[in-house]
């Protein structure tokens, strides 16, 4: 039996254990910190993750998806709300499609659970990667309570220890021509728990990602199954009239609240007390190539970590399971072979979903609000019900398909100009009857067909 070793057992690692064992892997799964099942993890730890298609199709793979959609709400669109508080309403897409709300920490011990369950999968915590043989297959370890120094030797090696990896670090980093780029936003966040009512029910709406979009910055929650909000405000750290280091007392933070978010203040009066519940956090893209080395590679955010505004740093990674699977089947475990392809397939795919969560960050804090954008939203929608086979919204392409994300990102910039051409040649506004941007479509898409 050959052995496989996992430096990481966050959601990539975990997923990709349930993977190997499935190919006939004795798997060995390494994590610096203590095993997280064993600690309770309330909703609001962490940022809510949003599955997608892509995330789906890789827990379907393995069968373990049904298991994942008990713990996971669909949210259906976008709720905005306004300054007075209030609201309006975009769908993400046709037919009741939908993204999934899920708390990280529970799919996260989930995965966990199945994969123990149902493979040859040993968890081993608190050992914390020091070094790695990338050539040799081995990793060195030094366990977090007792100090002892130790080593595992594997066949193959998968580092799946999040953007800031140890084995790149320890390992990859000191190799020569590996490049290598960490860039901070300069914006942070903070997250913030709302409660559910007394009755345990849904202060705001359950099925929706509701968005207090503010030009520079933004507030947005997803729905816990408790009845709770996971929220989370995103803005500049300084530099900005609003930003993080001018919120500096209690008072401060009220005021904000009250100026900003209204409806939000009113729902959660006593905001200032939880304020610092959650620490204010950093956002970093990473970059860097090559991904493998010798017996080693990299997968998930340890190779291409992103920032959170179109919900796919979990998918993508999830995502590179499901071709590196494949891989492993086309190339029948020559792990040369597999990891280089594996690099050369998703490396451009890491670069785009990062560049796709940066634009989706400003029509998260800004265009969902600017009347134009809202226009270009409608006739996109028009477009994609009159011709669902030949046209995908770039969220579609993103959130419902897996068209890979260096083609959505493209092929998204170019359909935005095309219907920003087709709304400035027939003069399009919210009153232009319906019956006349279906002609001026039909119009368009015959013209195409003719060329």
């Amino acid at each position: 039996m050959k052995h496989a070793t996992i430096v990481g057992s966050g959601l990539v690692g975990s997923l990709w254990a349930i993977y190997l064992s499935k190919a006939g892997y004795k798997v060995k799964v390494l994590e610096r910190r203590p095993d997280m099942r064993k600690a309770h993890i309330s909703a609001g730890k962490s940022i809510n993750l949003a599955t997608s298609y892509r995330g789906w199709k890789a827990l379907d793979e393995m069968q373990v998806g049904d298991e994942i959609r008990k713990i996971a709400i669909p949210m259906f669109g976008r709720t905005m709300h306004d300054m007075h508080g209030d609201t309006t309403y975009q769908p993400y897409g046709l037919k009741d499609q939908a993204i999934f709300s899920v708390s990280r920490g529970e799919i996260n011990c989930k995965l966990m659970d199945i994969a123990e369950d149902r493979g040859n999968v040993e968890f081993q915590f608190n050992e914390e990667c020091i070094g790695s043989d990338l050539k040799g297959g081995t990793v060195q370890l030094k366990n977090t309570i007792t100090g002892k120094i130790t080593e595992v030797k594997s066949d193959v090696v998968f580092a799946t220890d999040g953007a800031f990896s140890a084995v790149r670090y320890h390992a990859m980093q000191k190799t020569d021509r590996f490049s290598y780029s960490q860039n901070y936003i300069e914006d942070g966040y903070r997250e913030i728990l709302l409660p559910a009512n007394a009755d345990d029910s849904f202060k705001l709406a359950k099925n929706t990602l509701h968005i207090w979009p503010r030009g520079r910055f933004m507030l947005i929650a997803l729905p816990n199954f408790d009845g709770s909000f996971t929220c989370t405000l995103f803005m500049p750290f300084e530099g900005h009239k609003y930003c993080f280091n001018n919120l500096t007392t209690k008072a401060k933070v009220a005021a904000f609240f009250k100026e900003l978010f209204p409806d939000f203040y009113k729902m959660m009066p006593h905001i200032t007390d939880h304020w610092e519940d959650h620490p204010l956090s950093s956002l970093a893209i990473i970059r860097c190539f090559p991904w493998s080395n010798g017996k080693t590679v990299l997968m998930g955010d340890a190779a291409h970590a992103t920032v959170p505004f179109f919900g796919q740093g979990m998918n993508a990674g999830f995502e590179d399971c499901s071709v590196m699977y494949s891989l492993m089947k086309k190339h029948n475990h020559d792990w040369d072979k597999i990891f280089k392809e594996y690099e050369v397939m998703r490396k451009p795919n890491g670069d785009a979903v990062q560049d796709l969560s940066l634009l989706n960050y400003v029509v998260m804090r800004d265009k969902v609000a600017d009347p134009y954008y809202l226009l270009q939203q409608k006739v996109e929608r028009r477009i994609a019900e009159l011709y669902p086979g030949k046209y995908f919204p770039m969220y579609s392409m993103v959130s419902f398909s897996d068209i890979e994300y260096q083609v959505a990102l493209s092929k998204g910039k170019e359909q935005d100009a095309i219907i920003q051409d087709l709304i400035k040649e027939h003069k399009i506004n919210d009153e232009t009857p319906l019956t006349k941007i279906d002609r001026y479509i039909h119009s368009l898409f015959s013209d195409k067909t003719k060329n």
